[in-house]
């Protein structure tokens, strides 16, 4: 069965007149979409647009470009293969199923429109539900929140909660609302957040909905973020988008079995990740879409008040946009006063990057890992990886480093990486970096199988492709006709 659903927004938060869009399942009846205002790019801040819907099934969707003729389109990532019809400035296309999509006119991927189709919601709570607490627009302190939830939940029993943020802007005063455990928190779609989760020291949360955490408006908090999950266990965050954040969208230290699952970040400003880990083991990543001004997602030992080896991380079919920094970052952050941490077993599979643009060379990299304070990485494994634009920078960068900004101390080493059906096509780039940093501190065991750029299987070291130094050994390269 083909079906939509849209959500409005609230008429406080900017909404963007670039694009016109609707939406109708096939043989159904088009439907209009609002489209939010979002900022890319800390280089050069500036406005783009953001569209999003439900979608089970195949649906028709419409977009006009309302501030210029368009002479080119380029729907991006190039693996969806969108094919679409245009009619001077009007496309049309198919969407069969779930998709994330940057529709780009005449080249301009900053004034772009993001369209997302997320899965339809399933089991969605209701406010009449018993447990379920309808929070009405307005302005919100988080005492009253919790002595809700403590109340209520003394009168069911103890019986898990869930908040249920109802369509409208909602303000919490104190900035950050501490998410007990056992507690659901749901944004519903039309939902606005303007404030902060936060998950310390918790149990089996949830936080979930089609809602958004928008801080574009609180510059003045340096270490403000979307939601905040430290010394927890078993916390999943699914189907949320949170805009401009001035820290990371999400950050995990020292938790155990997290699960973030179709999340949608956009950032802006300095040391604005999208999710950063920390200190934590068992994390599960699917189908996000990050478009950051820093790392889209990086991976650390111990940092802060978060201490212990980073291990068992996946992150898969997934798009990552990296308008400054690294779209994935491994290793610089460890134990440097002790011996250093242990980031291991790593998986990052089917993913698109959409650019990777970073002016200054020591932080290069799509795919990068630097490590640094005392911290060994290994077993990490890159498969069926797409990178679309490098605007600057290089397409891989695995170095045993001393940073004198950020790390003390060399790393302790690289070992055991596999690169599998990775490509780049695009512009011409540096060449890659495999650099150990000493004879004990080195990188040992790199294969990359079926490396492609720009069509070309690499199969040896070439000089214009990567620079290898003498701390590297154990390099293979293995074409896909060899295996």
């Amino acid at each position: 069965m083909n079906q939509v659903q849209i959500y409005n927004a609230p008429n406080n938060i900017p909404l963007r007149e670039d694009f016109r869009v609707k939406v109708r399942p096939v043989g159904g009846e088009w439907q209009p979409l609002l489209i939010y205002e979002i900022k890319v790019d800390m280089h050069q801040v500036r406005p783009a647009s953001l569209a999003f819907f439900d979608l089970q099934g195949v649906a028709e969707l419409e977009i006009t470009c309302l501030y210029t003729e368009i002479t080119h389109v380029n729907i991006a990532p190039a693996a969806r293969n969108i094919k679409f019809e245009q009619d001077g400035r009007k496309l049309s296309f198919l969407l069969n199923g779930p998709q994330k999509l940057s529709v780009e006119i005449n080249g301009d991927r900053f004034r772009n429109l993001h369209l997302f189709a997320n899965e339809l919601e399933e089991n969605v709570p209701q406010p009449e539900y018993a447990n379920v607490h309808l929070i009405q627009p307005g302005i919100h302190r988080t005492p009253d929140l919790l002595n809700l939830l403590e109340t209520t939940r003394e009168a069911e029993g103890g019986m898990p909660q869930t908040l249920y943020f109802a369509p409208g802007t909602h303000y919490i005063e104190e900035t950050a609302f501490p998410v007990p455990s056992g507690t659901a928190v749901y944004l519903a779609g039309g939902s606005v957040l303007v404030g902060s989760l936060v998950c310390e020291g918790v149990e089996d949360v949830t936080i979930h909905g089609r809602g958004v955490i928008y801080l574009a408006d609180f510059h003045r908090f340096s270490a403000f973020r979307g939601v905040r999950i430290v010394f927890s266990q078993r916390v999943n965050v699914e189907g949320i988008t949170v805009i401009d954040p001035p820290h990371y969208s999400v950050f995990i230290g020292q938790s155990a079995k997290i699960s973030i699952n179709n999340l949608k970040s956009f950032s802006t400003r300095g040391w604005s990740d999208g999710i950063d880990i920390m200190a934590s083991s068992d994390i599960d990543i699917r189908d996000v879409f990050m478009r950051n001004s820093d790392d889209c997602i990086a991976i650390y030992g111990s940092r802060w008040d978060f201490y212990g080896d980073s291990r068992d991380i996946t992150v898969r079919d997934s798009i990552l946009w990296a308008d400054v920094a690294h779209p994935l970052m491994i290793g610089t952050h460890g134990d440097h006063q002790h011996d250093g941490d242990l980031i291991e077993n790593i998986v990052f599979e089917n993913i698109d990057i959409l650019e990777h643009h970073e002016p200054q060379e020591n932080y290069w990299g799509a795919l990068a890992i630097n490590a640094g304070d005392r911290n060994m990485v290994r077993n990490i494994l890159y498969s069926d990886i797409r990178v679309e634009r490098i605007e600057q920078g290089q397409l891989l960068d695995l170095r045993v480093v001393m940073n004198k900004d950020y790390n003390p101390e060399p790393g302790s080493g690289i070992e055991n990486i596999t690169f599998r059906n990775v490509r780049y096509d695009g512009a011409d780039i540096q060449p890659s970096r495999i650099y150990g940093y000493d004879g004990k501190r080195g990188v040992d065991g790199v294969s990359f199988i079926n490396l492609q750029i720009n069509g070309e299987v690499i199969g040896e070291v070439r000089t214009d492709r990567m620079l290898i130094n003498e701390y590297a050994r154990n390099i293979v390269f293995v074409s896909e006709d060899a295996l």
